[in-house]
């Protein structure tokens, strides 16, 4: 084992940046051990999106739980010069003693609606950001496309291709897992079929078909070695020359009691290249067999597809998918909001926050469909809406069991049922309206009076 390599290296007390070390050393050196709350959330839609998906949350909380710094590290912060001796004793013995409220993954959301709030002594609170942050953005950002990947495929089946060209390892099993929360039937990713129970598909390439002296030699030598689940790929040379030899074999197979599953395109012109291998299979009696597509395929080439009355039945969504192409950020903050009982708040401009201890109450019509959100005090009641945040963990131990990735997949399915149409318009979607209780204005307004008369003299 190389000592070197990252994925040994990799201990989650020190994904942080620097700073939350740097603060956490002088909240220890001025005694602040009072228990603060953060709040995390995304500020601003990406352009044409309206939504988000909650995704990550279970992946954090086994982290956040287990939370505690290893001798390495320890040794490691030491070297760096920068921490005292007793700060050191102090991360030595710290384990995550707080409270997590936080939307439960595959629930929809909103900007300024918290995904996430913490509750913990403000070294506990503060250590853990830049760990919350980089779980649940990424997971979110990729589960958010591929819901929207879903709704362009209204029914046709989806399969996850991305884990070549994401970025990293680790981003490729996040991205089948956020596909098949959202819907996808499965992923070509392996490693992900392990982790995570999740279906594995594959074809082969056209290195493969190159590799025989003829085309027709590679899809017999193929259905020969998966005589129960042959899928062809068939335009390595001419799409519709590779259509009718994968009619031959078909008809081969048939002999021998076996069938051809489906066949797989990868280029040109796919809506008119999927009617003609349609009619090509057809008319040989070869109802049965599908046709799946793949090539820089997104939300948006989907759609097309489907509107020039394409004959695909399931996409392979690659790429576009595992670097979340056309959003491949999110602007998303983690930010203090209450320390000590006091309310918080920044007045920096275009980066304002809502103060306080916060949940999120939905409001439905007689129908389960959404009508409005309200952003509301903890402590506030809201009659009619139905409260998001759940706590998840308190006094830093799971309150519930880890949700099963199926639980999971069957909500984001009842959620996004409820999301009105409109909403999920790839390119034009109307925005679900996000209220402020009057109280939380209240609050916010007078943080933000106090905080000029006595920071600014006004």
């Amino acid at each position: 084992m190389n000592p070197m390599n990252p994925w040994n290296q990799f201990t989650p007390e020190l994904v942080s940046d620097l700073y939350e070390l740097t603060m956490a050393a002088s909240y220890f050196r001025e005694g602040m051990s009072g228990e603060a709350t953060f709040s995390l959330f995304i500020r601003k839609y990406p352009p044409g999106r309206s939504y988000f998906v909650a995704a990550g949350l279970e992946h954090l909380v086994d982290l956040v739980t287990d939370f505690r710094f290893q001798e390495d590290s320890i040794r490691f912060l030491a070297s760096t010069g920068k921490f005292s001796a007793g700060f050191l004793h102090h991360l030595r013995n710290l384990r995550f003693t707080g409270s997590i409220r936080a939307l439960p993954e595959g629930t929809i959301f909103f900007a300024d609606e918290p995904l996430l709030e913490v509750t913990a002594p403000i070294i506990e609170s503060q250590i853990i950001e830049t760990l919350a942050i980089n779980v649940l953005q990424l997971e979110t950002l990729l589960a958010s496309k591929a819901a929207r990947c879903v709704h362009a495929a209204r029914g046709h089946g989806l399969i996850d291709f991305s884990l070549r060209r994401t970025h990293g390892v680790d981003a490729g099993l996040k991205a089948a897992r956020a596909g098949y929360l959202t819907g996808f039937a499965g992923t070509s990713n392996v490693l992900a079929g392990k982790v995570y129970s999740i279906p594995i598909f594959g074809t082969m390439a056209h290195s493969y078909i190159t590799s025989f002296d003829h085309e027709l030699d590679a899809f017999r030598a193929f259905s020969r070695a998966f005589p129960d689940s042959t899928v062809l790929l068939i335009d390595t040379y001419d799409t519709l020359s590779g259509a009718r030899k994968a009619v031959q074999v078909a008809r081969e197979m048939a002999a021998q009691g076996r069938r051809l599953r489906g066949v797989r395109l990868d280029s040109g012109d796919l809506a008119a290249l999927s009617l003609e291998v349609r009619r090509i299979l057809d008319e040989a009696g070869l109802n049965e067999v599908q046709i799946l597509a793949s090539g820089s395929l997104d939300e948006f080439k989907i759609q097309a597809l489907l509107e020039a009355g394409s004959a695909i039945d399931t996409f392979a969504v690659g790429t576009h998918l595992g670097v979340s192409a056309d959003a491949p950020y999110f602007d998303i903050a983690y930010k203090l909001v209450e320390y000590r009982d006091r309310p918080v708040l920044k007045l920096s401009s275009g980066k304002r926050t809502w103060v306080g201890r916060k949940q999120i109450y939905r409001r439905c019509d007689d129908q389960g469909m959404m009508l409005e959100d309200r952003l509301c005090l903890a402590h506030e009641e809201c009659a009619g809406g139905e409260g998001l945040l759940e706590e998840v963990v308190r006094g830093g131990e799971r309150v519930r069991p880890a949700e099963s990735l199926e639980t999971i997949r069957a909500r984001f399915e009842r959620e996004f049922r409820r999301l009105p149409e409109a909403c999920k318009d790839l390119r034009s979607p109307t925005l679900h309206p996000v209220h402020i209780s009057r109280a939380l204005q209240d609050l916010e307004e007078k943080t933000a009076r106090k905080i000029r008369r006595e920071e600014l003299g006004d």
